[in-house]
């Protein structure tokens, strides 16, 4: 698939997400984690079909997409949770785009890390990035979610 296009699709998968959230919807386990998965298995595959790859950038990969996901929970504890209607919503705040901006400066810093320890650029697919994150993120609420005892909403037929 044309690169371009990919990331123009990534973009608007996670614009639309992302103001689906600042606006507020309901959560149900397909929601929340179909996208993170997809994205993620877009990031691992692009990984799988480079045959470039050193020990040091699977390394550099593996601890990046675990700090990611860290990062993406972390995200998720600051995302609202309520009762509406009898069942879990999720809304973004203020805190959860302060969270954005922190972990996305982290991150970068990370990248740069990696980078000037031998990790090529080309071993750090912006999918998996996202992915990871996204993940962490709905790991988080999906648990928090639990632990409320909210009945999660039931999932949209389309």
């Amino acid at each position: 698939m044309n690169p371009w296009l990919l990331a123009a699709i990534i973009a608007v998968v996670v614009i639309v997400v992302v103001i689906k959230r600042m606006i507020g919807e309901p959560v149900n386990a397909r929601d929340l984690f179909v996208a993170p998965a997809i994205l993620t298995g877009i990031g691992i595959l692009s990984l799988v079909k480079r045959t470039d790859l050193t020990g040091t950038d699977l390394t550099w990969v593996i601890a990046g997409a675990v700090f990611g996901a860290a990062l993406g929970a972390l995200r998720g504890a600051t995302v609202q949770l309520v009762d509406k209607g009898g069942v879990l919503w999720q809304r973004y705040t203020g805190r959860t785009f302060l969270a954005v901006i922190g972990t996305l400066a982290v991150t970068a810093g990370f990248g740069v890390l990696a980078a000037k320890m031998g990790m090529h650029e080309h071993a750090r697919p912006v999918q998996l990035s996202i992915g990871v994150s996204f993940l962490g993120e709905s790991l988080m609420v999906g648990r928090r979610g639990m632990a409320s005892g909210i009945p999660f909403a039931p999932a949209r037929t389309r």
